[in-house]
């Protein structure tokens, strides 16, 4: 009797049954994932991320706030990332505080000047552990900051000392620039920078007050100066008061083999504008 003819080729059995398998997984896992997402939206409704309005989707801000954010566009100083009056034509302009105080840093963005809504935002995911804000956050810095970005090794978060940390769980820095490192493809770095010494809360001190209370806070350590040399970082903090803290984040990156330092926080305190810091 005849053998049956064989296939022109042969594909292994395991194959044929697995194969579907990761695509149907996928289906099944988004389909699972927009089924929760809409049963929370039925039972928990969009909220602004400021003032807890009603809004159409979750993670944006309500018309009333977005008005009122503040947002810093151009024309702006390129080093203090401050707004200018008017526009000063071609070139990177320059503010006065700029010519006559160079910061220790290259560059700064901000996504806002610090008023009523940033304020509200910051202190969300600050103090009352709101981290769904953090990524919507991120995403405006990551525009804020798109040349800085685009020209960065590195992102490395403002850290905390483990005492605060531990009390406050999460370090809303790094939360911020992990989110914005996710959306740029730049690197994160928290452990090219720590807090050695715990300090006093920064709120309700003068800038020399603020100095003093940094000075020697924040050290590259050994194990990640090799790493860090060479590179162009971006420092990443939630708000920009009197720049006491990043100036001691930056000179401390510097001195350790940084080659450029650029510095991108949410909001910042502009003098004259924004609400007070509490």
């Amino acid at each position: 009797m005849d053998k049956p003819s064989e296939p022109p080729f042969e594909l292994p059995h395991d194959s044929l049954r697995e194969a579907p398998r990761p695509a149907l997984l996928a289906r099944a896992y988004g389909a699972g994932r927009r089924l929760a997402r809409g049963l929370v939206d039925v039972a928990l409704p969009p909220a602004c991320m400021a003032c807890r309005t009603a809004v159409n989707e979750p993670g944006c801000l309500c018309a009333g706030c977005w008005s009122r954010m503040g947002f810093i566009e151009r024309p702006f100083c390129d080093r203090l990332g401050t707004p200018l009056p008017h526009d000063a034509g071609e070139g990177a302009p320059l503010s006065p505080a700029a010519l006559a105080d160079p910061p220790a840093y290259g560059r700064a963005r901000a996504v806002a000047v610090f008023g009523d809504v940033a304020r509200d935002l910051i202190h969300a995911l600050k103090y009352a552990d709101r981290l769904d804000v953090a990524e919507p956050m991120a995403r405006m810095m990551a525009r804020a900051g798109a040349d800085i970005l685009a020209e960065a090794d590195a992102l490395v978060p403002v850290p905390l000392h483990g005492l605060r940390l531990w009390r406050r769980r999460f370090n809303q820095s790094a939360a911020l620039a992990r989110f914005v490192g996710k959306r740029t493809g730049v690197p994160l770095r928290t452990g090219w920078l720590e807090r050695r010494r715990a300090t006093t809360p920064q709120v309700g001190l003068d800038r020399t007050a603020r100095l003093r209370n940094v000075a020697g806070a924040f050290a590259v350590p050994e194990a990640a100066r090799a790493e860090l040399r060479g590179r162009r970082v971006v420092l990443v903090d939630d708000v920009f008061t009197t720049g006491a803290t990043i100036d001691a984040c930056v000179k401390a990156l510097t001195r350790a083999g940084a080659k450029r330092v650029d510095v991108l926080v949410f909001a910042r305190v502009v003098d004259g504008r924004g609400a007070p810091i509490s």
